[in-house]
């Protein structure tokens, strides 16, 4: 069974996730939001995020999230199959 990649060292899946959210990031932020990255899960190809400030209690978050964010991601890491959120 594979480990969680939750590194951020160059070139790593982690630090392509990082980039990635860092593009996206700006929008959320224009409306008192964050997204922060927790985990891959390498066996799943499962990234794993966390909604903060208003983006935590939105009740579009579910949309943002399907929409928005899962699909920049997956866009640009290919190794992602699908995004979750944890608390």
């Amino acid at each position: 069974m594979s480990a969680p990649e939750n590194g951020v060292g160059e070139g790593t899946i982690g630090a392509r996730i990082e980039a990635a959210i860092e593009s996206i990031r700006p929008y959320l932020q224009k409306d008192g939001g964050d997204i922060e990255f927790v985990r891959f899960e390498q066996a799943t190809r499962t990234c794993e995020i966390r909604m903060i400030g208003s983006c935590e209690h939105c009740a579009l978050a579910p949309l943002t999230l399907r929409a928005g964010v899962e699909q920049a991601l997956i866009y640009k890491v290919p190794e992602i199959r699908r995004v979750e959120r944890v608390r």
